[in-house]
């Protein structure tokens, strides 16, 4: 067996390979991230996101384009409200840091703001690192601007850049998320509150494999500081999040998810998704590695559109929702269910046949002896009015 660096190469390059020649590499950040690990029985997913395929380029060659993603007006806007949080060396974030999560502890007047900067991914994730270690013996507040963590996925390393840690004075880390929706009289829209504490859950992971290789590891809180604008002003306020639950479902997920090695192995020789491929040769690559769709997915994966029609044509019944499909048991399509509800397939001692057969002759019945609408039997019920006479025109 070759050495793991060997392996880890010999990887890259198959990777490198099915993105074309050429090609660089889409880094896989947080938000992909969690996405890939609420969906992770997608096989297409797991090894698009690992070989670094920009699904939105792929997904306009197949004819299918993604309208997933944010806005460039709520890409501006939420630049210049992080920029905003920040200056000053960011005094206000660590205010509010020290309001929302340690208001026990000294004041963060003198905080330490460590410059980040190296080569590549993989530098910035050691310079990281290592000013985490060093903010830890100095003690104090220190504030990471945009640190560099590198979180196994797969068997393959993935950046994830988060806007801010925060060191405290105890040694802990903590997460800060800044998110330009409002937080109005306290609290903001639920559903973008669970996704910013998905993400967020992400890089509390990939913290925690930084403090698990120092001696002693430091504790990484499962609170999170999230950053909003103040009602409707530009003013930032925040509030303290547990992440644990997130935490814990998005560890669970990424142990399950299949190995890339094993996916790359698995496909034809000569494999490639690369954009520039003619359109048959492009779709047969990217058929040629199964996928798990359900509705979720328009709303997290450029290549839901593409992935729904073909779903859709094959009858699959994951088109419906994955609660339906966990109901059906070994009915894996439309047709079979039909077959079974009347009578035609399927066997009657499982549980999820013998359900749509009774609901098919519930029903019939229903259907069957369905009275007519109120006022049917009235003489006048179901006659056309004659037209009153049109006046003239003036």
């Amino acid at each position: 067996m070759p050495p793991p660096r060997t392996r880890g190469a010999a990887l890259r390059q198959q990777l490198a390979e099915l993105r074309g020649p050429d090609v660089p590499a889409k880094a896989l950040d947080a938000r992909a991230l969690a996405a890939l690990a609420a969906n992770p029985g997608c096989r297409r997913r797991a090894i698009l996101d690992g070989a670094g395929v920009n699904k939105a380029a792929l997904a306009g060659a197949l004819g299918s384009p993604s309208v997933f993603g944010q806005s460039q007006f709520a890409f501006t806007r939420g630049n210049a409200f992080e920029s905003r949080v920040k200056a000053d060396g960011g005094t206000e974030l660590l205010r509010l840091a020290h309001e929302k999560l340690d208001p026990g502890a000294a004041s963060p007047d003198h905080a330490r703001v460590p410059e980040l900067s190296a080569v590549g991914p993989e530098g910035r994730a050691a310079r990281t690192a290592l000013a985490l270690r060093e903010a830890v013996e100095a003690g104090g507040w220190t504030l990471l601007d945009h640190p560099m963590l590198a979180l196994d996925v797969a068997g393959s390393p993935a950046f994830l850049e988060p806007d801010a840690v925060v060191v405290h004075p105890d040694g802990s880390w903590t997460v800060v998320e800044i998110k330009s929706f409002p937080m109005l009289d306290g609290s903001a829209d639920p559903a973008k509150v669970g996704a910013a504490a998905r993400q967020a859950a992400v890089y509390v992971l990939a913290l925690e494999e930084v403090a698990a290789r120092l001696h002693p590891a430091p504790p990484v809180r499962h609170r999170i500081l999230l950053v909003c604008p103040k009602d409707f002003s530009n003013l930032p306020t925040a509030s303290a999040v547990d992440v644990r639950r997130q935490r814990a479902v998005t560890r669970r997920q990424l142990t399950r998810l299949t190995r890339i090695q094993d996916i790359a192995d698995t496909l034809p020789q000569g494999t490639c998704f690369s954009p520039e491929l003619p359109a048959a040769e492009l779709t047969a690559a990217v058929e040629s590695v199964p996928a798990t769709y359900a509705p979720e997915c328009l709303s997290a994966c450029e290549l839901a559109f593409h992935c729904r029609a073909r779903s859709r044509a094959a009858g699959a019944v994951t088109s419906l929702g994955r609660s339906i499909r966990a109901e059906l048991g070994d009915l894996a399509t439309v047709g079979d269910v039909l077959a079974a509800a009347r009578g035609e397939a399927g066997d009657p001692r499982d549980p999820a046949v013998a359900a749509l057969r009774r609901a098919a002759r519930l029903r019939a019945e229903a259907l069957a002896g369905r009275p007519g609408p109120p006022g049917a039997d009235h003489p006048g019920f179901g006659t056309i009015p004659e037209p009153a006479e049109a006046a003239p025109c003036r």
